[in-house]
């Protein structure tokens, strides 16, 4: 089973979002969590909200997954559109800054628990 979460127009470049999501590729989920709560980027705060929102959409999805099981199967983090803004210098002339955006994507794949056998029980009472 696997699970999905998508953050588009992130307001950050990819470049920098890519550094933090290597840290977190497959990792089991509640590690890669930890590594985002103490990596001191801006991109950890954002792609750890993305993982939570995609561990939160398989566990809605698949009612049977084993939430110690899940593991962070494929972050993908893209190009977005560019904001283009214009910076004037003296005697008229200007230049171009562009403010990247970044998509990022976030796989979970999880298994299913695991099926509790009933055996039965046998009563110590049956001679009475």
């Amino acid at each position: 089973m696997i699970g999905k979460a998508v953050l588009r127009f992130a307001k950050i470049s990819p470049a920098k979002l890519r550094l933090v999501a290597d840290l977190i590729r497959g990792k089991d989920v509640n590690r890669a969590l930890g590594i985002l709560k103490f990596t001191n980027k801006k991109g950890a705060g954002i792609l750890e909200k993305v993982l939570e929102s995609a561990v939160a959409n398989i566990l809605q999805k698949e009612s049977g997954i084993d939430e110690d099981s899940l593991l962070v199967k494929a972050v993908m983090v893209d190009d977005g559109s560019r904001m283009k803004r214009v910076r004037f210098y003296a005697r008229g002339g200007a230049s171009i800054i562009q403010k990247k955006t970044s998509h990022a994507t976030i796989f979970v794949e999880g298994k299913p628990k695991p099926k509790e056998s009933k055996k039965k029980k046998e009563s110590k009472d049956k001679g009475k």
